[in-house]
């Protein structure tokens, strides 16, 4: 019989890349979501289609042998779980603690029905320790004599897939149409499985997923934060990210505080990379960065200082280890300096609510209040690291 991957997410990223691998690689893939109009649609077609979008012609591939489920058919859900071979979710961070909840019905189910297959799932989502954050909500709801650790696998993922905006035209034509950037791996923790690692095309198992997991934030994100917050200031009126990475200076900065992260990243994890394969890596993004096809606003890339500012995201995370490893990180003061300054708006003149509220407290309180209060980094733990934040923004280096 086909393999069954039970998805939870029929988002851009589940169809576009999660169902997508798996249903290319032979399994049958089960949608479950909260959009009822989606799911009928999975329903009629039993197909979709991905079209990749790149400076080539664009690429169509066809998924079949889909399906979907309403996440409200809780018996349902319960029963296509119970005979599944992997699971997978991929909600975003505030769906995540209610979908956990509801695999932990179809665990339990499992179990009565045979209790000794495990069931591993895939964590599709950029959460930071997701799979602990995963285990509590399986804890709380199954209880300690659930063998949590012998029936279920964990597998944090890193996901640096990008997905093009579709245009609203496009999406009432064919609502399960999704494009797709080409790039097609998906990391996954190694260690994490408790069945033999399904044989998927794209799938990339790695021994140390927290390395992986700092890779994309520490380069990937914090390449898009560098490029859009200094593009920026360099010309407010731009619109999307591939025309800030054309200006000669704004491309070469980012580059260099690519790089500068990269070196952090290596000394934070020795033997897992090369400079010459973090080197290959930060080309390769700022070639997809580039990519007109994806739509990607500076707006977007930008956007919500409260998370991208905090001390366990894309700027500090590396900033913090270089300060503290003695690392050259004066390009990286310089992007947090720069995403202080960072007023872009949406396609709409909006700001990004939470963004408004930012700068006002920092205009209000200043910046040692908004490093503590809101970026929550430790006044005496932390005490070097705003030292120097504070000097590279009061010295103009920003």
């Amino acid at each position: 019989m086909m393999k069954k991957l039970v998805l939870f997410g029929a988002g851009r990223i589940g169809r576009s890349f999660i169902g997508q691998l798996f249903s290319r690689s032979g399994f049958e893939v089960v949608f479950v979501d909260i959009n009822e109009s989606l799911i009928n649609e999975l329903n009629l077609s039993n197909h979709y289609d991905v079209i990749i979008k790149s400076e080539h012609p664009d690429e169509v591939i066809r998924v079949n042998g889909v399906r979907g489920v309403s996440v409200r058919e809780e018996e349902t859900v319960t029963e296509e779980l119970a005979d599944a071979n992997i699971a997978a979710v991929s909600v975003g961070q505030k769906g995540f603690p209610d979908v956990i909840a509801a695999i932990a019905k179809g665990l339990k189910h499992r179990m009565e029905r045979s209790s000794d297959r495990p069931l591993d799932i895939i964590l599709a989502e950029n959460v930071r320790n997701a799979s602990q954050l995963a285990k509590n909500i399986l804890i709380d709801i199954l209880g300690n004599d659930y063998p949590i650790d012998k029936l279920v696998g964990l597998i944090e993922t890193s996901i640096g897939k990008m997905v093009p905006i579709i245009p609203i035209d496009v999406q009432e034509r064919d609502p399960l149409l999704v494009y797709a950037e080409p790039y097609n791996t998906l990391i996954v923790d190694e260690k994490a499985f408790k069945n033999p690692i399904p044989e998927v095309e794209g799938l990339a198992p790695k021994e140390n997923i927290q390395a992986w997991v700092d890779r994309k934030s520490y380069i990937h994100n914090f390449g898009h934060a560098a490029a859009a917050y200094l593009g920026f200031l360099t010309d407010p009126s731009a619109f999307y990210l591939a025309d800030i990475l054309e200006i000669p200076a704004v491309m070469e900065f980012t580059r260099e505080a690519m790089l500068e992260s990269a070196d952090i990243l290596k000394a934070k994890y020795p033997g897992e990379f090369t400079a010459g394969d973090l080197t290959d890596h930060i080309d390769d993004l700022l070639h997809r960065f580039k990519n007109r096809a994806l739509g990607d606003t500076v707006f977007r890339v930008g956007c919500d200082l409260k998370r991208k500012l905090h001390r366990n995201d894309r700027i500090m995370g590396p900033l913090i280890d270089g300060i503290h490893t003695g690392s050259k990180v004066d390009k990286i003061l310089v992007t947090f300096a720069n995403g202080l300054r960072f007023r872009a708006v949406d396609e709409t003149g909006k700001h990004f609510p939470g963004d408004l509220e930012f700068s006002e407290t920092l205009h209000s309180k200043g910046l040692r209040y908004v490093l503590c209060n809101i970026c929550e980094l430790e006044p005496d733990g932390d005490s070097e690291v705003i030292r120097r934040i504070i000097a590279a923004t009061l010295n103009g280096k920003q």
